[in-house]
C-alpha cells in the first residue's frame, strides 16, 4: 500500500509532504487555536512543531493538504501503522487544518480521498484520537467513524499523559456511510 499517494478531489490536492513545505505548514500550525483541544496543545510553538514535522518526514505517509483554488497548504495528515494481517489496517491521523477550513467540507473531502485510497488496500482504517479532544471526536463521528472498544493507549505529551480512543471505518461502513460517493452531502 502506498501510504504517500497524490490524491485529488474537487477542491483539494493531497501530495507527499516535503522538506520545503516547512514554512507554509508552520504558518498554519502556528495558530494556538488549532491545537487548543489537542492533547499536545503546545504544538503551535516552533520548536515543538519542528519535532512533529521532522517525525512526519521520517515516518513517511505524511501528506500536505493544498487548497486547489489558492494553491496554498492548509494543513496535513498522515497514513501510518500499515498492518497487512487479517485483511489489513492503516491508521489515519496527525491531521490538522487551518481554522479558515473548519466546519465546512474540507475535512470531509480530505478524509474521503484518504479513505477511498486506503480501503482499496486494507479492510479497516483506524483513527487514534485524544479522549478529551471533543472537536476531533465530533468530526470523526460526522464522517462515519465508529468508536471501537480497542484501547487507544496513553501517549506522553508535554502536558503529561493523554489517554486515546480508537475510531474505525471499515470498507463496508465506508461504502454505506456519509462519505460514500452516493451518501448524503453537507
Amino acid at each position: 500500500m502506498d501510504r504517500q499517494p497524490t490524491l485529488e478531489g474537487p477542491t483539494l490536492l493531497l501530495r507527499p509532504l516535503r522538506d520545503d513545505d516547512w514554512q507554509a505548514l508552520y504558518a498554519v500550525a502556528s495558530d494556538p487555536k488549532v491545537w487548543e483541544l489537542h492533547p499536545a496543545n503546545d504544538r503551535w510553538q516552533e520548536d515543538v512543531f519542528r519535532t512533529f514535522f521532522a517525525d512526519a518526514l521520517a515516518q513517511g505517509g505524511a501528506l500536505a493538504v493544498i487548497d486547489k483554488a489558492s494553491g496554498k497548504i492548509i494543513g496535513s495528515s498522515r497514513m501510518q501503522a500499515h498492518d497487512p494481517a487479517n485483511g489489513g489496517s492503516v491508521e489515519i491521523g496527525w491531521t490538522f487544518l487551518g481554522r479558515d477550513h473548519w466546519g465546512g467540507a474540507t475535512n470531509r473531502e480530505m478524509k474521503r480521498l484518504m479513505l477511498a485510497h486506503a480501503l482499496r488496500h486494507v479492510e479497516r482504517v483506524d483513527f487514534r484520537i485524544g479522549e478529551t479532544n471533543l472537536r476531533s471526536r465530533a468530526a470523526m463521528e460526522k464522517i462515519g467513524g465508529r468508536l471501537s472498544d480497542r484501547d487507544g493507549g496513553v501517549v506522553q505529551t508535554s502536558n503529561g499523559p493523554a489517554r486515546h480512543v480508537i475510531y474505525e471505518i471499515t470498507r463496508d461502513s465506508f461504502a454505506s456511510g456519509p462519505l460514500a460517493e452516493t451518501g448524503p452531502q453537507d
